[in-house]
């Protein structure tokens, strides 16, 4: 029974996590200028936001989840800023002449930025709630079938960012400066126009 909420929990977690939007945008960036180790770094701190927000959806904790939905105006305000910083630095970024010079603090940095933007963005926990709900999944079904399913979402997410660093990583060696410069632009583009609709829509609210 427990592997069987491990398998649903891989499932949810792998669809929540494979469309394309603002994170997987600077994952694909980041493999490319940096490697698969960064790219991987980045996808991991999604993941790990993913599993925090099942655990709050899984576990049901309601109160956090409503305090979480009630503040959502200002969650979405923040990480709309973020994205729009993050967006414009990755425009104006020249593409590293040595990729290896980023590993600690590098990983670090990777991991913990999109760690808080995916904690920032409010439509994850309203997902995670959605999608528990319309399963009948609650706190009834017990702690170790919550825990199963918890940690079965943040694999599936897990996996997903690592086939998509390792895929991207793979046409690195062929990339020149003048495409990077490039990705560069249009990655950085497509991470600000995120950013300003996750503040039009924060205000909308």
């Amino acid at each position: 029974m427990t592997l069987a909420f491990v398998l649903k929990g891989l499932l949810l977690g792998f669809s929540i996590a494979a469309p394309v939007g603002p994170i997987g945008v600077l994952c694909i960036r980041r493999s490319l200028a940096e490697g698969r180790q960064v790219g991987l770094a980045t996808g991991l701190g999604a993941a790990t936001a993913d599993g925090m927000y099942g655990a709050v959806a899984a576990f049901g904790l309601t109160a956090v989840s409503g305090f979480l939905v009630a503040q959502k105006f200002w969650l979405g305000l923040i990480g709309g800023l973020f994205l729009c910083y993050l967006g414009v630095r990755t425009f104006i970024s020249v593409p590293a002449d040595n990729a290896a010079a980023s590993r600690g603090a590098g990983l670090a940095a990777a991991y913990g930025s999109t760690l808080v933007l995916t904690l920032t963005n409010p439509m994850t926990i309203l997902s995670f709630v959605a999608i528990f709900a319309g399963l009948g999944f609650g706190a009834a079904a017990g702690y170790a079938s919550a825990a199963a399913l918890v940690a079965g979402v943040f694999l599936g997410s897990a996996l997903w960012w690592l086939l998509l660093s390792t895929g991207v990583a793979l046409f690195r060696s062929r990339v020149g400066d003048a495409w990077m410069r490039s990705v560069n632009r249009l990655s950085g583009t497509v991470i600000l126009l995120f950013g300003i609709y996750a503040m039009t829509a924060a205000f909308r609210r």
